[in-house]
This record gives structure tokens, sequence and C-alpha cells, in this order.
């Protein structure tokens, strides 16, 4: 059994791993997207609006799903079905390509994200420890991996195909062969992740690991898609510079990841996730403040370090609160990464065209800093044993987790 789990282990974070490339290879090449398809200014935000709200729309779909099937399965089939779709964004011509291409890609998105963290979360129930930062620290580096690999394609001037070849040939089948090995709540958390797809999740208990997720992703988006017009319009740097904060917030989310699983084991996650809300704070409060662009990396390095831990950790709660219906309340509270990812970037956008951009940075500020209202929602297993100890007990770890 432990040897099944270490392997379930390495094939889900690699897993992560491609969806963090597969995912930024999209969204740094937009413009480039764009001019393949001729896409307008006036139709881009439709179609870039189009991934998240149809990813919701498979997450929603997954938890239906995985009534039926194990969530190994739907992510054995998803992720190359967001692989393929990647590359089908690179072979169009026309509007209807894109549009079928990008479909396609949320759609799958939605059903890839929502079994990577049922099946991460059902493993780190079994480990009886937290693991869970790991993954999506795998996530953060495949993402500076795509990144990358699209840097290099602009650079060079490849067209989007001969950038994204490449990358799919050589990682759908690795990530297809390392499904092989992906471990399901049932087999590889014991007695206490039987029925995980079943009984009710209480929407208004779900509904505080919602709006965090929200308010994080929020942060997120605003980070992504204001970091570098805000260092070149706001703060006076050069255009090569205005590129560098989103490099060093991804880094940094890929650190503060790597570590923070050490962090939940000594402190908690409720101490965690504070100590994450306040950093992510204090970076939009220095972003808002700064008086030039050395001091708004500085600002945008602390969010990396303090937004990178809370939606590991958000997943993880809604696995502890209910269970025995972990699976439905991973998808539904999925759903919400998408929420925060489409009010994030025009909230923030309509704030700095009605008011200014300094003053747009405190609302996602303020956003943040509601976690720490909902923070004991991250600690259920204290609350129902009375003991100080957010872990579940051996004999709701299951056997197969003794010694582990």
């Amino acid at each position: 059994m432990t040897e099944v789990l270490r392997r379930g282990r390495g094939s889900l974070a690699f897993s992560f791993l491609v969806q963090g490339a597969a995912f930024a290879l999209l969204v740094t090449r937009i413009p480039a997207i764009q001019d393949q398809y001729g896409i307008s200014d006036g139709l881009l935000p439709v179609f870039l609006a189009a991934v998240p709200i149809l990813a919701g729309v498979g997450s929603v779909c997954t938890e239906k799903l995985v009534k039926r099937v194990r969530p190994s399965r739907v992510l054995r089939w998803s992720q190359p079905v967001v692989l393929l779709a990647l590359l089908g964004v690179g072979a169009g011509d026309s509007l209807w390509q894109a549009a079928l291409a990008l479909g396609a890609f949320g759609l799958a998105v939605g059903a890839l994200d929502a079994s990577m963290n049922m099946l991460g979360v059902s493993l780190q129930r079994a480990y009886g420890r937290s693991i869970m930062l790991g993954f999506h620290a795998a996530y953060s580096l495949g993402g500076i991996m795509g990144a990358s690999l699209a840097w290099v394609g602009a650079h060079w001037e490849l067209s989007l195909f001969v950038s994204y070849l490449p990358v799919v040939v050589l990682l759908l089948p690795a990530a297809f062969v390392g499904s092989r090995w992906y471990v399901d709540g049932e087999s590889g958390a014991g007695e206490g992740a039987q029925g995980a797809s079943g009984g009710p999740v209480v929407f208004k208990l779900l509904l505080p690991l919602c709006l965090v997720m929200t308010f994080a992703y929020i942060g997120d988006s605003t980070v992504s898609n204001w970091s570098a017009k805000y260092l070149q319009d706001v703060l006076g740097s050069s255009e090569q510079l205005s590129t560098v904060p989103y490099n060093v917030y991804m880094v940094m989310t890929l650190v503060g990841r790597a570590l923070g699983d050490l962090g939940v084991r000594r402190f908690g996650a409720v101490v965690v996730v504070r100590f994450g809300a306040v950093v992510a704070a204090l970076g939009f409060a220095v972003v808002a403040v700064a008086p030039g662009p050395w001091m708004g990396m500085l600002g945008f390095t602390l969010l990396g370090l303090g937004l990178c831990v809370i939606v590991p950790q958000t997943f993880a709660a809604a696995g502890r609160l209910f269970p025995n219906a972990s699976d439905s309340a991973i998808a539904r509270l999925n759903v919400f990464n998408y929420v925060g990812f489409l009010i994030g970037s025009p909230l923030v956008g309509a704030l700095g065209d009605a008011w200014n951009y300094r003053g747009a940075m405190l609302v996602p500020m303020v956003l943040v800093l509601v976690t720490l209202v909902y923070a004991r929602s991250f600690a259920p297993a204290a609350d129902r044993y009375g003991d100080g100890h957010e872990w579940p007990r051996t004999a709701d770890v299951g056997r197969g987790s003794n010694g582990l």
C-alpha cells in the first residue's frame, strides 16, 4: 500500500505540472491567438470569458460524473483532451475553429481541475499529513516552464502550432502512461474515503470556503492581467521591466507552495492561511503606495508568497469538512475558482478607469483580508474532535494509511 500511494502521489504531481504548463502556454500567447484568428479587441473578451465559464460547466458535470466513474478515470481522459485542444488552438485559422478548440479546452479544464483536486484530497487523507500544497507547487513549476516555452516561441517568432506541437507530443503520452498509477480515495485512503462521492454537501457550510476561493482568484487574476500594465503605466517602468513582476510572482508561488506543507504540519492550516492572507494584503498595499517600479515588484513578490497557500488549503479544507462527500464538495468549490477569475480582471479595470489604478489595488486587498474572518473553516476536524489536532485520527484515515 505504501508503494501504491507513493506512485499515486508522483503521478498526480506530474499531472498538476502538465496542467500548469498547458494553461500557461495558452494564456501567455493570447496576443498571438488574437492575431492568428483575426479576433477583434471587442470580441476578444467574449472568447476569454467563455473559457472559465465552460470550465465551471465542466466542473459541475464532473460532480455528477464521479458518482458513476472514479475521479481517476475523469482525469485520465480529460488531460489528453486539454492538450489536444491546446494543439487545436494553434492549428486553426478561422473563428469557428478557435471557438471549438477553446470550448473543448474550457470544458476539459473544468473536469481536469476538479478531478485532480479530488485525488489530491483523498491522497492527503491517506497520508494523514499535508501534501496538497506540493501538488500545487508542481502546477506552479509547470506554469513557469510553460511561460518560458511561450517566451521562446514568441522570441523566435514560431507559429502557435509549431510552438505547441513538441510540448503536446512529449507530455500527452507521458501523462497518459502516468495515469495508470493514479490512486482513488477508495483504494488509497481505505475506509475513511469510502463514500467520498456520496452524501450531502450543505452549501451553507461550504460557502465560506467558496468566498475565500473567489477572493483568492480575484487577487491572482489581478496580478496576471494587470501587473505589467500597472508597472509600466502607473509606476513608469520600461516595457521590458514590466514583464518581470508576473515571473517573480510565479516563482514565489512555487517557493511558497514547496515549503507550505511543512508550515501546515508544524503550525496548522489555520495559521498558514491567516499568514498567507496577511502577506497578500501587505503585497497589495505595497503595490498601491509604491513610488517606483522596484517597490512595485516587491509588492508583487509578497503577493505570490501570500496568495499561493490559500487555494490548495481551501480544497483540503473542503475535503475535511465533508469527509463522506469530498468529491462533490471539491467540484462545487472548484467552480468559484473560475468565478474569481472572471470577476478579478474586469473589476480592477473598471475601478482603475473610473477612479485610479492605485485605489483599485486596495479592493482585492480588502477582499483577501476577509479570509481572516473565515479562517476557522480551515480546521473543521479540530472542532469535531476538540483535541486541537487538524487531521483525522488513524481510525478515520483507514487501515491503508497506517505508518505513512
